[in-house]
């Protein structure tokens, strides 16, 4: 009864194969070999339009490189208070954008508040050279609270951008998990509504190292190249990050993994919501998924060999919790079985 995190499962048999294929003969190196410019070719037919693709280690690299690319001096990115590049990227995103500033922004379950977004923008209006300039605004979609942001809330978000001249970034470290939830295409989800930048990952749904930021303007691809090589994101045998790509969105398959997580995770809900020890603190909207229960009976469902996480109480529901409770992430993946869950809710 594995729930700690996507991160924990493996890889998909099918993308694990493709390393396999790739491992033999000879490619030309550092990106430019045919596998690399065919997954370049598929992610631009996925997108309905001509993308700059940059392949990285891990999410944390691509966000870093997106803010990297929009830097400004005494830049502010403005973020959800709880966004992972906030509270769990170990200050990467200011050290690779040269002492730009990370500027919290409150809002429900893990999503921007438009209104204090424009509020906290404003606190630094042009010309106030001590208080630095806003730089981006950057959004997680499916949010860090497991909630998605609708598309209406996504053109919100796009609208300020666009009105103080901001790039849009996504932090799509669940991009395809938010994706089958609204059931639109990944064009409408990103470009269409105003995103520039997108942090799309692909470990956390069935491949072993595979992200990628993507630049939706072609034409401000340029120093990109030099930004990925200067922080150590250029590798000589991309064709081993290509290849899982290419397995990854052969037939959609990124899609049916999300699809079978996000299942998973909503049978796991039916269950907690039904049982007489457990509740959601929350309705979700991806795989992950955020339970109250007695601190008893989390010790109990973990001697039963139930894994998760404690979770840190959002400042949002600061004092809804007993004493003799505590709150906890539950993580579906491509890998979770029926009978793991159905396991969990029995246990419950």
């Amino acid at each position: 009864m594995i729930f700690s995190s996507d991160n924990w499962a493996g890889a998909h048999p099918v993308i694990a194969e493709s390393l396999v294929k790739a491992a033999g003969g000879f490619a030309s190196a550092y990106g430019t070999s045919d596998l690399d410019k065919k997954v370049e070719k598929t992610l631009s037919d996925v997108f309905e339009r001509d993308v700059a693709v940059f392949f990285v280690a891990t999410g944390t690299a691509a966000n870093s490189l997106a803010f990297s690319s929009v830097n400004r001096p005494g830049g502010h990115i403005f973020c959800h208070r709880e966004a992972h590049v906030n509270v769990d990227e170990c200050g990467a995103p200011e050290f690779f954008s040269h002492g730009s500033r990370l500027t919290p922004v409150d809002g429900p379950l893990g999503k921007i508040d438009p209104v204090r977004l424009e509020a906290e923008i404003k606190r630094f209006p042009p010309g106030f050279v001590h208080g630095g300039q806003p730089m981006a605004i950057t959004m997680t979609q499916a949010t860090e609270a497991g909630t998605v942001y609708s598309l209406d809330e996504i053109d919100t978000i796009a609208h300020i951008a666009r009105k103080f001249k901001l790039p849009l970034h996504m932090d799509g470290a669940r991009f395809a998990n938010a994706l089958v939830t609204l059931d639109v295409s990944p064009a409408e989800m990103t470009w269409k509504r105003g995103i520039d930048l997108l942090s799309f990952g692909g470990t956390k749904n069935g491949c072993w190292c595979a992200e990628a930021l993507i630049l939706f303007d072609t034409a401000k691809a340029g120093q990109m190249h030099y930004l990925r090589k200067r922080s150590g994101q250029l590798f000589s045998k991309s064709r081993f990050i290509a290849a899982q790509f290419d397995a990854y969105l052969e037939g959609g398959l990124w899609l049916d993994l999300a699809r079978h997580a996000n299942g998973m995770a909503n049978r796991l809900a039916e269950g907690i919501e039904a049982s007489r020890g457990a509740r959601l603190a929350w309705p979700s909207g991806s795989n992950e998924l955020f339970v109250i229960l007695k601190k008893d009976t989390a010790k109990k469902l973990e001697e039963k060999g139930a894994v998760f996480y404690d979770w840190p109480v959002p400042h949002t529901l600061a004092g809804s919790i007993a004493a003799d409770e505590g709150l906890y992430r539950l993580v579906t993946s491509f890998a979770t079985t029926k009978e793991d869950v159905e396991r969990f809710i029995a246990a419950c």
